[in-house]
């Protein structure tokens, strides 16, 4: 992402099946154009399934997976609220919650494979104890380093890497200031140092402090890693948990997250390193959420999921160059007043009947004010496939007296 290249938000279109609302999922970008997502919680309930959203094919599909976990399954077990990188063409997912407890192990899915294989590792050395809403991300080319989190009963603060070709854990020791324990933060790396914002504190408490973590590179290792609570410029950050952080070349694109009083739907980027900048987007964002993904694969940001304590989202979107054709397609025009009807415009209504044809899935869309159900729908309607967000004009469109408003979109 170069800044300051302006950027709108589409909601995207796709083929297949798309995962059902989750928050608490990961989701890891593999090779030029896949994005794969794992597990997840929603409605008191855990998820291992798998997903991936084929950026190039705008298709979403179930890979044929193999493997052997100790209950039986293919892979992991239920969970949420782990962590996951990627590295080549594999996988990596530790620890998270289950039902009963905070989880501490480690897995490989490797996708270089007509069949994907999952793996349990056996790991050595300094072993991070079960935790989850930790965070993760890689270092080098075979490393991924591991802060923080929640061990069940208290905050953690401790700093672990993981050599993924001899799978032995290595526990790093930091001397002088070091952030106050946390989870529910982001740590990204960009120039070579660990940037970890925000997350939460034991007594309930939401930080909004920054710190950079010097000396990752595995060259450093010898002279061991020091954390600088960074005085970042510009912006006025909100306190906040549950967001996402992003590298995109040198600048870091945050969104979301929970704070004291809710929810937060805004982008902000942290400027090499130095300053955070309110990304003005030319439409409206999604909607507020935290415990999403957010993922960068090539000039696109995609964003999936999350909750906002009420609702818990499966909803797909891009965050793209302003010129970029999908965001173009996604502005459809108002037939009745010539305004534009924004993916945004969209949340105002409810998704009300779904019907799923040999080219898709369509979902009806029904003003939220008249709470009423449309059953015909043109047979000839399903012979097609239409990319965007179509409006039938209320005249058109009467039942029982009432006038409605219909969003078809069409995936």
């Amino acid at each position: 992402m170069k800044h300051p290249q302006r950027l709108r938000w589409a909601r995207a279109n796709f083929r297949g099946k798309p995962p059902s609302p989750r928050c608490g999922h990961t989701a890891v970008s593999i090779g030029h154009s896949k994005v794969v997502f794992f597990g997840g919680f929603v409605h008191d309930r855990f998820l291992n399934d798998i997903f991936v959203y084929d950026i190039d094919k705008r298709l979403w599909y179930t890979p044929e997976c193999t493997g052997s976990g100790s209950d039986g399954q293919a892979g992991p077990c239920p969970r949420a609220f782990h962590v996951a990188v990627s590295i080549d063409n594999k996988m990596y997912i530790f620890g998270g919650r289950s039902e009963k407890a905070s989880l501490g192990d480690l897995w490989v899915l490797d996708t270089g494979r007509a069949v994907w294989q999952w793996s349990a590792l056996i790991s050595f050395g300094d072993m991070p104890c079960p935790r989850e809403f930790s965070s993760a991300t890689v270092i080098g080319n075979s490393k991924i380093l591991m802060y923080g989190g929640w061990d069940g009963s208290d905050c953690l603060s401790d700093l672990h890497v993981l050599d993924t070709q001899s799978l032995d854990w290595k526990k790093f020791t930091v001397a002088g200031l070091v952030p106050s324990p946390r989870c529910g933060h982001s740590a990204t790396v960009i120039d070579n140092m660990l940037v970890i914002f925000g997350g939460r504190g034991a007594n309930k408490s939401i930080f909004t402090d920054s710190w950079a973590l010097n000396g990752i590179a595995e060259e450093e290792y010898n002279g061991g890693p020091t954390w600088t609570e960074l005085n970042l410029s510009g912006h006025s950050m909100h306190a906040r948990c549950g967001h996402s952080v992003t590298s995109g070349e040198h600048h870091l694109l945050l969104f979301g997250g929970h704070v004291t009083d809710g929810w937060r739907k805004e982008c902000i980027i942290l400027h090499m390193g130095t300053q955070w900048i309110s990304l003005q987007t030319s439409n409206e964002p999604p909607p507020p959420r935290s415990y999403h993904s957010m993922t960068c694969i090539g000039h696109w940001f995609l964003l999936f999921g999350g909750s906002d304590g009420k609702r818990t989202f499966a909803d797909l979107w891009c965050l793209v160059i302003e010129d970029d054709p999908i965001a173009k397609r996604c502005l459809i025009p108002n037939v009745e007043s010539g305004s534009l009807i924004t993916p945004a415009n969209a949340q105002e209504f409810a998704v009300k009947e779904t019907f799923v044809t040999q080219s898709g899935q369509i979902k009806l869309y029904i003003d939220k004010h008249f709470q009423q159900k449309v059953y015909n729908v043109c047979s000839s309607w399903r012979k097609n496939v239409f990319k965007g967000i179509y409006i039938i004009p209320p005249a058109r469109c009467q039942l029982r007296g009432k006038l409605l408003l219909v969003l078809l979109v069409y995936f």
